[in-house]
């Protein structure tokens, strides 16, 4: 098997690994860790176009990206044409970053609902065509969009058609509903029914825990790629595992415990390197930490002494302790 590169307007992407754009996940550091692991294209938190309209320090650092991430595509949401426009430009001028992706499926309340942006656009075709088509104009790069399969209905084939025709270069789908959040299981099928109508790179989100995931969730639908979004977070060897076996049929191998900890004090480094905010940096530690260690045996009970350690020293003292209380 080779490896499976594929475009996204002019943007060459080496493999169909995607990470998806968690919001207050996919900082820098955490994406550099992403990288390290082969990921084909990269994809940042969500940062609000008015936000980016009255810049301020958290807003900066959010869009804080560096050349070792790239392809990356930095994604942006809102639910007004004139923030879209200036948000853009302002991002493609200054971040240079390879892509810009509009969110059109966080179904976050205060997101959603109160600020009628996210998923809240599946609800109004126009209105979203209009944003896009407003992006694509302002800018020289890529435009991509990420949807869900619909607010409380599906309209997935509808939307995708929209975005296209209004000149986004590829979609996101992740196969649920504003509705259904994450609690049922992701309907892949509405992943092909959108593949087999738009003519754009079609990029598959959803449920994937494991490289066997990944192949069959393409061998299925026919997307392009895959996305691969809360299956990796404390996991970044999952992106390795899927494009090793995707690129090359090699099978996945275990991972150490110690191999979790060494991690995770790569990933401080590079968190303490990117902020110099202690509140910020512990609560980051703490989070990731937790991350790192689930699954492992006892890991429950770990987790609550992780947020209640207060310093550094203290978080790694009790990881290490308990690293050397596991057979592997």
């Amino acid at each position: 098997m080779v490896t499976m590169k594929w475009k996204i307007g002019d943007v060459e992407i080496d493999n169909q690994v995607v990470l998806a754009p968690m919001a207050g996940i996919c900082d820098s550091a955490f994406r550099r860790i992403v990288k390290s692991m082969g990921c084909g294209l990269i994809e940042t938190e969500m940062v609000s176009t008015r936000a980016i309209m009255h810049m301020n320090s958290k807003t900066q650092e959010m869009l804080m990206m560096t050349d070792y991430e790239r392809p990356i595509a930095q994604q942006i949401f809102g639910s007004d044409t004139e923030s879209f426009e200036i948000a853009s430009k302002y991002i493609e001028e200054n971040m240079q970053p390879d892509i810009i992706d509009i969110n059109m499926g966080c179904p976050v309340t205060k997101v959603a609902v109160k600020s009628r942006a996210g998923s809240a656009l599946l609800k109004d075709p126009d209105k979203a065509s209009d944003i896009v088509e407003t992006v694509v104009n302002a800018v020289d790069i890529p435009v991509t969009v990420k949807i869900r399969s619909g607010w409380d209905e599906n309209n997935a084939v509808e939307m995708a058609k929209t975005i296209e025709n209004a000149g986004a270069s590829a979609i996101a789908i992740h196969p649920r509903t504003r509705h259904e959040r994450y609690d049922v299981k992701a309907d892949w099928s509405i992943i092909k029914e959108v593949k087999d109508e738009v003519s754009i790179p079609v990029i598959g989100n959803g449920d994937i825990r494991s490289c066997y995931d990944a192949k069959r969730m393409l061998d299925e639908t026919g997307c392009d790629a895959i996305m691969i979004g809360r299956g990796i977070m404390g996991n970044p060897w999952i992106i390795r595992q899927c494009v090793e076996y995707l690129d090359y049929g090699k099978e996945p191998e275990r991972v150490s415990s110690k191999e979790k900890l060494d991690m995770f004090k790569r990933h401080t480094e590079l968190i303490k390197k990117d902020s110099d905010n202690p509140k910020i940096i512990a609560h980051k530690l703490r989070t990731n930490a937790a991350y790192y260690m689930k699954n492992l045996h006892g890991s429950v009970e770990i987790k609550k002494k992780i947020f209640q350690t207060e310093t550094e020293e203290e978080l790694f003292d009790l990881l290490e302790n308990y690293v050397k209380t596991l057979k592997y």
